[in-house]
Parts: structure tokens; sequence; C-alpha cells
């Protein structure tokens, strides 16, 4: 009884009224009803202001302290809400506000914690099979050799060529790991040159034309002819996003499909658009596809060969010029990969320096 509010204020409230009554008595002036009357109304204010002042200021807000205590305690923050500090009348919801903004403070580093350590887990995890791949590969071709099979010439130059093709396999692993964790780190500098955009692509899609005929796959570039597509960005690393893009659009595509590359110009940006008609990405893999090693049908894409870090690459490289990947897709009909870079306006030939 005591504890509580009421039974606190029921005291206090007594005690004023005694004294009330006690400082009235004094004065000869004063009859007994105006006594009464004054007592009867100093309780029940009093016990009215003081039972609003203990629930609402008080008691409420201690309530509320040990509740939230309770919940960091069991490390239940699920139910916890963003409140900011405001004024009020009762210093104890400050305290309860900065105790709530600090389990949340704290709650926050715990999930970024744990999210560091999945992706820790799953990195591990995934360069390990990544790496098991080629170096076991590349073991049974040499104890296989040293095993005797090494006397047949025949033999031999099979198994070195396949060993050899292993450790190839594991280069490009290791440079692609070396490239991305430099771009993550801020090492790798961006050299930021002019150049036509549309002569880069053009290159690129030389380059794999040897690879689409392979499986049948047409590449088409479409773009205006009597257009210049002047960028200003880091052309080797801009090379190796188209390079990417178009290689994935071929790899994943159909036999005898086709990738459709084109160069579109807008008020101050360069659009390229990359857009095949393979297989699809499903939705639930969308978001993921620019994490490390993170492949659709895992199975498939292994005999298709590739390190998976090249979208994520692309995704650093693509950032670093203040830029972004975009990628629409659905299931069986292919997907569209694009990216913007500025659009540098031709200087006319008349165009002069003014003299100072």
């Amino acid at each position: 009884m005591l504890t509580t509010s009421r039974g606190i204020s029921l005291i206090l409230a007594i005690a004023i009224s005694v004294l009330m009554a006690a400082f009235l008595s004094l004065m000869p002036e004063v009859t007994a009803l105006v006594l009464v009357v004054a007592c009867g109304l100093t309780f029940s204010v009093s016990y009215l202001l003081i039972t609003i002042t203990l629930e609402f200021l008080v008691f409420r807000e201690i309530g509320n302290i040990y509740a939230l205590l309770e919940k960091i305690q069991k490390k239940d923050l699920s139910e916890i809400q963003d409140k900011s500090l405001r004024s009020s009348l009762s210093p104890l919801r400050k305290i309860n506000s900065v105790i709530n903004s600090y389990a949340l403070a704290r709650q926050k580093e715990i999930d970024t914690l744990q999210k560091t350590a999945e992706f820790r887990r799953e990195f591990i995890a995934d360069i390990s099979h990544e790496l098991k791949t080629p170096i076991f590969a590349t073991q049974g071709y040499i104890h296989t050799l040293l095993d005797g099979a090494i006397e047949d010439k025949q033999v031999r130059m099979k198994f070195l060529k396949r060993a050899a093709k292993s450790l190839d396999s594991l280069d490009v692993l290791v440079q692609d790991l070396l490239t991305l964790n430099q771009m993550e780190s801020g090492v790798v500098k961006f050299n930021f040159t002019d150049f036509d955009l549309k002569e880069l692509v053009l290159e690129v899609v030389e380059q794999l034309e040897h690879k689409a005929s392979k499986r049948e796959v047409a590449l088409k570039l479409e773009f205006d002819p009597e257009k210049t597509y002047m960028t200003r960005a880091d052309r080797p690393k801009i090379y190796r996003v188209c390079q990417n893009l178009i290689f994935n659009a071929v790899t994943y595509n159909h036999n005898g499909g086709e990738v459709k590359i084109s160069i579109k110009t807008h008020k101050n940006t360069i659009q390229v658009e990359v857009k095949d008609d393979g297989q699809g990405i499903p939705p639930e893999d969308l978001k993921r596809i620019f994490e490390r090693f993170y492949r659709v049908e895992k199975s498939r894409s292994k005999e298709k060969g590739g390190t998976g870090l090249g979208l994520a690459i692309v995704k650093h490289i693509l950032e670093g010029h203040k830029s972004k990947i975009s990628v629409s897709s659905t299931v069986g009909k292919g997907s569209i990969f694009s990216f913007s870079l500025p659009l540098e306006k031709e200087k006319k030939p008349n165009e002069q320096a003014l003299p100072a």
C-alpha cells in the first residue's frame, strides 16, 4: 500500500490537511464548520494533485524504465521504438529516452556484427569452395602423372594442359579477389579520360564475337552512326564493365539466342543497355547477384566457368564513377543490364579560348 502512488498520496494528503487544520485552529474566528470544510478541500486537492504527479511523472516512467531494462537484459529489443528526446516535466522520461536510444544503438551494432559474421562465414565457405575445385583438379592430374602416367607422352601432355588450365582459373580467381578488395578498400585509383564509348563497346563486341559464334548467339549493336558518344571515365575499367556484362549475356543465353547492346544519349548522360533472351533471373536472386560468389543455379554456373566476382566488380567500378548498375529480368524471357555515364559535349572547331 505504501509503495503505490495512491498510498503515498493518501499519507501526504492527510499530513497536509492536518497541518492546515492545525494552522486554522490557531485563528479564533474560524468555526468548526469552516475547519472541517477546509480540511476536506485540502485533503481532496492534495490527494488528487499528488496522485496525478506521482502516477504520470514518476511511477509510470519508472515502470517504463524497468520494462526497458528487462528487455535489454533478455536481449529482446524487437519492440523498442526510436523515441527522440522531447521536453517533459518528468526528468525520468528523459532518462527513459536516453536508455531507449542507447539500447537501439547497441542493437544496431549487434545487428551489424551479426551480419558481418554471417557474411564472413559465407565468404570463407565460398572462397574455400572456389579454391578447392582448381586445386583438387590440378592435384589429381599431377599425382596421376607421378604414379606412372608420365611415361605415356599422349596422356602426359593431356594432363599437363588440364592442370595448366586449372591453374589459370585459379590465377583469374585470385586476381579478381585482389581487384575487388582493392576497390572496396579505396586503394584502386580511377584515371578519368575522354573517350568515345561507342568505340569501346565495339572493341568488346569484336573480342567476344568468337565466343558468341560458338554458341550461335547473335550480337547486335544499336547506336546512331552519325553521333559520337564522348564520355569522361576510366576507360580500362569501363571496358571491363562492358566485357563482363556482354560475356554474361552470351554465356547464360541459350544456343541460337540474341544479345542486343544499345547505346543511347539523353540530356546529360549516355546509357548502355545489354539485353539477352536467355533463361532470366528469378526475383529472389535479383537482389543478391552483385554479391561476391553469388550464383544463380550454382551447378550450371560452375559448368559455364567464371569466378562469381564479375558483377561485384562491375558494381564497385560504377560506384567509383558515381553511377550504378540496374537490372530487370523475367524468368524464361531474359535479362536487361544497364548503366549510365556522363555525356561530354563536343567542342566546336571554332571555339577558342579568349585572350586574357
